[in-house]
């Protein structure tokens, strides 16, 4: 059994990074493959507004992985910091009562002391053995 972490330790997930990180790469390459497949007239058809809206959906597309991909929980002496997207949720030592990953679970949850919960969504049960590991080692710093 893992025993507590030397803190400051953090926790990001593989299987999500390295899926959002292909997504972002063939987006890219489908994207430029299929514009220079296109033959000058077809490109010149395009507007302004056109080509904008293209770019504006495909920079949609790569935050919204990237929110995906930047998921991570850091723990330290003061506490806990969990990043979930574009949420960033600071606790203290003394709001976390437990973490669990149940079988089958997608992702790690926190339980609060206030009797909410904070999904953890770098500790993924895609990863395996590895996502284990980091529920014992936050569970070890808890209960210490």
């Amino acid at each position: 059994m893992a025993g507590a972490p030397s803190l400051p330790r953090t926790y990001r997930p593989l299987g999500p990074r390295i899926a959002g990180l292909v997504a972002m790469a063939a987006l890219l390459a489908v994207g430029a493959g299929a514009w220079f497949s296109f033959d000058d007239p077809t490109r010149a058809s395009f507007t302004t507004f056109q080509r904008g809206t293209v770019i504006a959906l495909t920079l949609l597309a790569m935050a919204t992985i990237y929110s995906l991909v930047r998921s991570r929980v850091r723990a330290e002496e003061a506490g806990l910091t969990v990043v979930n997207g574009y949420r960033r949720h600071r606790l203290a030592w003394e709001q976390v009562v437990g973490i669990h990953l149940a079988p089958g679970s997608p992702w790690a949850v926190l339980d609060l002391s206030d009797g909410g919960t904070v999904s953890v969504l770098a500790i993924q049960g895609s990863d395996g053995a590895r996502s284990r590991r980091a529920v014992r080692e936050l569970r070890a710093v808890i209960d210490r």
